[in-house]
């Protein structure tokens, strides 16, 4: 019994201390929120605002909770969704004509909770029909412009607070009001503000947001104390009306006839409100998830808060979210259980019911200085990012940063100017529109000729010569992106263009084509057809085993293009169309089976008698087909002259695959290196057909240096003219590729 009560006793004490200081920082945040959602309803309400945001708080944990949720993440009122309330609400007050008496507030009020009501059905039922992948695929911008909005304008409306006025004032009639501006006030704002933003520089273990209200609530009192408390402002004070809650005025509910009326501006806000608080719920769970932490599942997590804001509403909360601040803070402090979050709810509780008296001493102007610094905070990076990539992009990013940044501030001055649940909407159908356009852009990420860019494959000097005069006529077009009905016709228009005249081979690059569907298969095999009209050849590079690979093969194209056609990699498939073009420039007779040593490349320069000295120093080899010639790590004792067959440089890979780094050719030489330096091998060389070389080794070579010098001299000015040769193509290669 004493070893369990010496483990529990710590969780307990870390499950209380991180609830209880979690809740110290989700308490003002409720607060502010809460405020800032009942805005439309004037200065009346102010705490009844306050009230809400913590009623939320509140039914949101517990019922989290009670539905099986053992995570320490914290519910509180977020942001995005309390400034889609506050805007919701205004456009309730003007649909109502403006008239906030009280005999004409009930169909407003029963409205207003009527779309939190069902925004939380529609939560919760998005989490039932497991849409919380898809949701996912919102366009980001939608949701960045509605998070810039509420920043902007959370920090707008605190402005009246500030600035110490005795009653609420919107921030639009702030000019109008300059003469009755308090600057103590604004001074404690500022200092409010300044402590809290720095308050890491000074100490760590006590919330930012504690440190500054803290420090700023100090400061006014102190004022206040001083006798100059008619220089600052108010604090938030106790409810003057009846808490505004659906069951208060259900005997109000008498002009039936008017929340009719309002019926379909609640459930679109309804569904969009829904839409935001899914979003940005599945969003926080991810960033408060700590790492390596086990990941709430997203579908459950809506239902849990979906009916959590239906409750809430019944009883006068508002919507409500995962709050990152009080949820890592709530980890930061130890808490290992969600006993911590009913801790955290039961002390919002006794705020509610013991202390709101003490609490709505609150000076509203170090309130609103917090709010300030969080709106600020909360500002998308995302947008900020895109807006310092602008004038460092290139041209062709430059325009779709431009377009992203169009949909953000299209949405954010919807969101504020017009109507939130327009805008949302109006923002995803502008994103989806764009989406459709970049979909329907050039498949094409990069498209080449292969005078400059070569293949691995090692060729004579004759053949090399050949390919610089004619390798532009074969085109690689490297694709990327989705190939579907909409950009796979822009796909063959632009093939038709850039292969016209002086193109004899075109090579696709699919392997970074990440989805195909039935039209975009179909138009490759009429790509290749049109091709076959002008009697050019098709070949395709693509990964094996992926899911495009299984796609073609019912499209018809590999039937009429042949399976010898279709490459693991873009390498391969340029060298079987440089085969192809050497075998059309060269007569039979100018291949022959097997090369003498007199006319490979490294022996260039040498007579007749030369080379019968040379034949005496060399050994003739023959390695069968899939043999190894010699591996990786080996001794470097031998050089390798091709005379016939071809040989690939191989670095092997601990998985059991392999990379090539070269293939050598009829004429061409391998094992250089073990002459010139005789280090260990670098790679493994294995003989692709039946190879024939000669075999020049170290020893060997060290005798003909003293023998004949002047034969080895001219071997080794070879062997640098043909490294020198490598050089130059693999630089070019890297400057097309870069270019």
């Amino acid at each position: 019994m004493s070893a369990i009560g010496t483990h529990q006793s710590p969780t307990l004490r870390q499950d209380l201390t991180g609830g209880l200081v979690s809740a110290a920082v989700a308490i003002p945040l409720a607060m502010g929120y809460g405020m800032f959602a009942f805005g439309a309803l004037g200065d009346r309400y102010f705490a009844s605002g306050a009230l809400a945001g913590l009623y939320a708080a509140v039914v949101a944990g517990i019922v989290s909770v009670l539905l099986g949720d053992r995570s320490t993440m914290i519910y509180a009122p977020r942001i995005t969704t309390t400034f889609f309330l506050g805007a919701l609400l205004y456009n309730l007050v003007e649909a109502n004509g403006g008239d906030l008496q009280n005999g004409s507030l009930a169909p407003i009020i029963f409205a207003f909770f009527s779309i939190i009501f069902l925004g939380g059905a529609f939560q919760a039922l998005f989490g039932v029909l497991r849409l919380g992948s898809l949701l996912r695929f919102t366009p980001h911008p939608v949701m960045a412009g509605l998070q810039n909005a509420a920043a902007a304008l959370l920090f707008l409306v605190q402005l009246g607070n500030i600035f110490g006025f005795d009653a609420s004032i919107g921030f639009t009639a702030v000019a109008m009001h300059l003469t009755e501006i308090k600057p103590l006030s604004v001074l404690v704002a500022l200092v409010t503000f300044f402590v809290m933003w720095n308050a890491r520089s000074i100490t760590t273990r006590i919330p930012p947001l504690l440190v500054g209200m803290s420090v700023g609530t100090a400061l006014y009192f102190g004022l206040a104390a001083a006798g100059l408390g008619g220089q600052l402002g108010p604090v938030i004070g106790m409810p003057e009306a009846v808490s505004p809650t659906p069951l208060n005025y259900l005997g109000d509910l008498v002009e039936i006839s008017r929340y009719v009326a309002l019926l379909p501006l609640i459930v679109v806000g309804a569904f969009a409100l829904a839409v935001v608080a899914a979003l940005d719920a599945l969003l926080c769970v991810k960033l408060a998830t700590p790492p390596g932490g086990a990941k709430l599942d997203g579908n459950q997590l809506l239902i849990k808060l979906g009916l959590g804001n239906m409750l809430a509403a019944c009883l006068g909360g508002i919507t409500t979210g995962i709050n990152i601040g009080p949820s890592i803070v709530n980890r930061t402090f130890g808490a290992t259980t969600s006993l911590s979050v009913l801790i955290n709810a039961g002390a919002l509780l006794a705020v509610i019911f013991l202390l709101f008296p003490v609490v709505a001493y609150t000076p509203r102007v170090v309130l609103s200085a917090a709010i300030m610094v969080i709106a600020v905070q909360h500002i998308d990076p995302w947008s900020v990012d895109l807006v310092r990539r602008v004038g460092t992009a290139a041209s062709r990013h430059r325009t779709l940063i431009v377009l992203d940044l169009v949909v953000v501030a299209s949405v954010a001055l919807l969101s504020i100017t017009i109507n939130i649940v327009l805008a949302v909407f109006i923002g995803i159908v502008i994103a989806i529109g764009l989406f459709i356009a970049r979909m329907s852009r050039s498949n094409i990420r990069r498209m080449y000729r292969c005078d400059t860019i070569r293949s691995r494959k090692a060729r004579s000097q004759h053949e090399n010569a050949l390919l610089d005069k004619l390798g532009a006529e074969i085109l690689v077009l490297e694709l990327q992106g989705v190939l579907f009905f909409g950009s796979a016709e822009t796909l063959s228009e632009d093939i038709d263009r850039v292969a016209a005249a002086g193109t004899r081979t075109v090579i696709l690059d699919l392997r970074r084509v990440t989805e195909i569907d039935s039209t975009g298969a179909r138009i490759l095999h009429e790509i290749q057809l049109s091709l076959a009209r002008r009697e050019q050849q098709l070949g395709l590079a693509l990964a094996e085993n992926s899911e495009l690979a299984a796609r073609l093969p019912g499209s018809g194209i590999i039937e009429t293009i042949g399976a010898e056609r279709l490459f693991a990699d873009v390498d391969r498939a340029i060298e079987w169309a440089e085969d192809n073009l050497l075998r059309a420039e060269l007569a039979e007779a100018e291949i022959p089976r097997q090369l003498p040593l007199a006319e490979v490349d490294v022996c260039s320069g040498l007579d007749s008698s030369e080379i019968a000295v040379l034949e005496g120093y060399v050994r003739h080899a023959t390695y069968a087909r899939g043999s190894v010639i010699f591996r990786q790590g080996d001794p470097g004792r031998e050089l390798f002259i091709v005379t016939r067959g071809r040989a690939s440089a191989r670095l092997l890979q601990p998985s059991g695959g392999d990379i090539r780094l070269a293939t050598f050719a009829s004429g061409t030489v391998f094992g250089e290196l073990a002459i010139l330096d005789a280090g260990a091998r670098s790679a493994t060389v294995i003989a692709d057909d039946e190879v024939g070389c000669y075999v020049l080794s170290e020893g060997k070579f060290a005798a003909l240096m003293n023998d004949a010098p002047l034969i080895a001299i001219k071997i080794l000015s070879n062997l640098g003219r043909e490294l020198s040769g490598r050089l130059r193509r693999a630089s070019r290669t890297i400057h097309q590729l870069e270019s």
